[in-house]
C-alpha cells in the first residue's frame, strides 16, 4: 500500500480544478523517535481550505506550493513510538489529504468511537462543533428570549449554532438553500424557522420569522444575506462573523456590505473568530458538546462522500455549490 495524497500546484483562481493539484503516490513512511503513524479514514473538508490556498495575509500561513493539502482527519494509530499514543487508538488531527501521516502528536486528540462514529469527530464533535460552541457563546453572547439567526444553518457549523441557541432559551432561525435543507432544520434540528434564501423575497420573510428583531447573528456566508440582516438587527446587537463563503471563489474583490452603516446606528458589535482563538479551551467545548449529544439535545449529520484521495477536488468544490448536506466528509 503507498501513500496516496494531494499536493497543491498552482494557487486556485475561481472554483478549484483538478489541475491545481497533484495526486501521487509516496512510500508508506516510518515513524521515527516520538512519532506515530496514522492511517486516515475520513478528511474533513472545510470552507476554510479555499483561503488556505491564497497567498495572502491570513490567519495561518497559505499551503505552499508542492506542499500536501492541509486538512483535519481522522484515523487510527497504526504504528506508535510516541507513548501517549498506543497502535488502535482513535485520534483526529491536521494530518492533511493523504492516506498516512506522521505525527509527534501535537494538537492530536483521542476520540472515543463509542460515544460517537470516527467521522463525528472531524464534525460536529470537532473544529466545526468548536467553532459554534465559542463563536455563538463567547462572540455572540446570546440571552434567554433573544432571536438568533445563522445562515448556512444546515451546514457543519450553522447547525450546531441554532441547537446551541435553542439549548441556551433563544429563538433559533436559520437561513439555507433549498426546502429540502429548511426541513430538515427545523424538523430534525428543532430551530424555530428556517427562510430558504433561493425562494427570494429574503428581507420580509426573515422579518416575519423574526417579529421581534434579530439580537445575534451568527454569520457564514455574507454578501446579501449579511446586507439583508443588518438591517432588522437590534439595538446592541452582537454579530459573530465566522465565514464568508459566498465569496470564497471570487475573482475580483467583492463589494463590501452596504448596509455597513446599521452597525453605527444600532450600535452594533461585530468580531471575527477563528477557533484557534479558544485553543486551550478545547477540552471544554469537546466535553459540553458531547454531553448534549448523549442526551438527545444535539443532532448532527454527515454527508460521507465516496471516492478517496483521488476525489479531493471534487467533492471539495460541493461546498462552494450548495451540493452537500451536512458536514463534508471524504473517505478514503
Amino acid at each position: 500500500m503507498s501513500n496516496r495524497m494531494v499536493k497543491l500546484a498552482r494557487r486556485p483562481k475561481g472554483m478549484v480544478k483538478r489541475d491545481d493539484f497533484t495526486i501521487e503516490d509516496g512510500p508508506v513512511p516510518e515513524p521515527g523517535a516520538g512519532e506515530m503513524r496514522v492511517k486516515i479514514e475520513y478528511i474533513s473538508l472545510d470552507p476554510a481550505m479555499r483561503g488556505w490556498m491564497n497567498d495572502t495575509k491570513s490567519y495561518s500561513p497559505p499551503v505552499g506550493l508542492g506542499e500536501v493539502m492541509r486538512s483535519f482527519s481522522a484515523g487510527t494509530v497504526e504504528k506508535s513510538n510516541n507513548p501517549a499514543f498506543k497502535s488502535g487508538d482513535a485520534v483526529q488531527g491536521m494530518f492533511g489529504v493523504r492516506r498516512y501521516a506522521i505525527s509527534k502528536g501535537e494538537r492530536v486528540l483521542k476520540v472515543d468511537t463509542r460515544q460517537a462514529p470516527l467521522q463525528r469527530w472531524i464534525g460536529g464533535l470537532g473544529m466545526p462543533g468548536w467553532t459554534a460552541y465559542f463563536g455563538l457563546l463567547e462572540v455572540g453572547q446570546p440571552k434567554a428570549g433573544e432571536t438568533v439567526v445563522v445562515s448556512a444553518a444546515s451546514g457543519a457549523v450553522g447547525s450546531v449554532v441554532g441547537q446551541i441557541a435553542k439549548i441556551k432559551g433563544c429563538r433559533a432561525v436559520g437561513i439555507a438553500g433549498g426546502p429540502d435543507k429548511c426541513r430538515y432544520v427545523t424538523q430534525e434540528l428543532g430551530f424555530d424557522a428556517c427562510i430558504d434564501y433561493k425562494a427570494g423575497n429574503l428581507a420580509a420573510q426573515l422579518k416575519e420569522a423574526c417579529p421581534k428583531g434579530i439580537d445575534v447573528n451568527f454569520e457564514n456566508v455574507g454578501g446579501e444575506i449579511l446586507d439583508t440582516v443588518l438591517l432588522q438587527m437590534n439595538v446592541f446587537g452582537r454579530i459573530a462573523l465566522c465565514g464568508l463563503i459566498s465569496a470564497y471563489n471570487a475573482t475580483e474583490a467583492p463589494a463590501g456590505p452596504k448596509n455597513i452603516r446599521a452597525v453605527l446606528t444600532q450600535r452594533l458589535k461585530m468580531q471575527g473568530l477563528i477557533v484557534t482563538d479558544w485553543a486551550s479551551r478545547v477540552p471544554e467545548a469537546i466535553t459540553q458538546l458531547g454531553q448534549w449529544h448523549k442526551e438527545g439535545k444535539l443532532k448532527i449529520r454527515e454527508d460521507v462522500r465516496e471516492g478517496g484521495i483521488d476525489a479531493f477536488p471534487d467533492v471539495l468544490n460541493l461546498l462552494y455549490t450548495s451540493g452537500n448536506f451536512g458536514k463534508l466528509v471524504l473517505k478514503v
